[in-house]
């Protein structure tokens, strides 16, 4: 028991949860498996707490969480953390397989009143916080699996659409009222209400491909990649010396094909950018009669622009005119005396809504909760 650490616990349990179709983010491996460590193996209804706290994001999950534990645990006490069926022995070997993705990690030891604990300090973590301008060959490689667990937050719309609701709404429900009242004979006890629907926004990625972005722009592509594979209201475009619709390359699953379709489609990668231009062109092509009115529009680049900056600046006003709202990805902006002084960056950002920076799979992770927030 002494070989259990709470770490290989976590990575174990969370793969049953994965199998049965719960999204479960890196992140969150990470917080239970800390969780793990503070309340202990002993008490079963700690063990199950932390995981509900830590890993189930959604109401629907709830039950699937309970089926996967009480099959992986057993839903006894606890005390051996053993799945049913199943020797200890394969908990560990299924740990060290997930810990093979990202080799390298470093394992230490500290002793404590005699017992000696093993610490393990993850590579999962040391990538989520790297720069990607600091990336080797090998971190790339094992940062793609990191990248395909991201987790889109849709934004939502109104839609015009009404659907009844247990809560006071805006919309009184004069049928369903009257019909209740018949219960009560005839008076009006019960009232009932509808209220507007919530349909996905569309979101619409931007990513500038000059030469300054090239450091950036193979994660980011992946980032794209992940977004559009996985959502149908996504639509991701390349901004350089040319606009280039990019969302039916990036389809399909499998990542690597898909980056490979859409490099070959965009001819000017790692040239030069006029982002005014390419504004101009994506406002007149896809503006406020095409999909991108009241959409969420995110743009992926550095603001360093060839072009022309009064041109770039009348862009963003016209794409503030009918955009829900703009986000701009910024990866210079994570050093710590960043100040936007580049003409193009300067131009832009009075029309932004929210300024991140998106330099690492940690701050990618802010992106997509950025892009699902509320700003109705």
């Amino acid at each position: 028991m002494s070989a259990t650490t709470p770490e290989r616990v976590a990575v174990g349990f969370v793969r049953s949860l994965r199998n049965c179709g719960v999204v479960v983010p890196v992140d969150a491996t990470i917080a239970y498996g800390e969780a793990l460590a503070l309340v202990g193996f002993r008490e079963g209804a700690r063990v199950y707490w932390a995981g509900r706290a830590t890993l189930v994001r959604r109401p629907e999950d709830t039950e699937t969480y309970n089926n996967v534990f009480n099959a992986y645990f057993g839903g006894t006490a606890v005390s051996k953390l053993v799945p049913v069926g199943v020797e200890h022995s394969a908990i560990l070997d299924g740990a060290e397989e997930e810990d093979a993705d990202f080799p390298n990690a470093n394992d230490t030891q500290s002793e404590e009143q005699g017992d000696v604990k093993a610490v393990r300090f993850s590579r999962v973590e040391v990538l989520r916080e790297q720069d990607f301008s600091t990336y080797t060959d090998s971190d790339r490689i094992a940062a793609q699996r990191l990248m395909s667990l991201l987790v889109l937050h849709e934004p939502k719309r109104e839609s015009r659409r009404l659907v009844a609701t247990r809560r006071s709404g805006t919309h009184p429900d004069f049928r369903s009222t009257v019909s209740r009242s018949m219960r009560n004979g005839g008076e009006l006890i019960d009232r009932r209400y509808k209220k507007r629907s919530l349909r996905p926004r569309r979101v619409l990625l931007l990513l500038d491909v000059s030469g300054s972005m090239e450091p950036y722009a193979r994660e980011f592509i992946r980032f794209l990649h992940t977004a559009v594979s996985r959502t149908s209201s996504v639509e991701a475009f390349a901004l350089g010396t040319r606009l280039t619709r990019m969302t039916r390359d990036l389809q399909t699953r499998d990542p690597d094909a898909a980056i490979a379709s859409a490099a070959e489609k965009v001819v000017d990668y790692s040239g030069g950018t006029r982002l005014g231009e390419t504004l101009g062109e994506f406002n007149a092509r896809w503006g406020s009669s095409g999909i991108a009115r009241g959409a969420v529009v995110v743009i992926l680049s550095d603001g360093w622009d060839r072009g022309d900056a009064e041109r770039l600046d009348r862009e963003m006003a016209r794409l503030e005119r009918f955009a829900h709202s703009i986000i701009w990805v910024n990866p210079l902006k994570a050093t710590t005396d960043y100040t936007p002084i580049a003409r193009g960056m300067a131009a832009a950002l009075p029309y932004v809504d929210e300024f991140v920076a998106g330099n690492s799979i940690a701050a990618l992770e802010a992106v997509a909760v950025a892009i699902g927030r509320d700003r109705r």
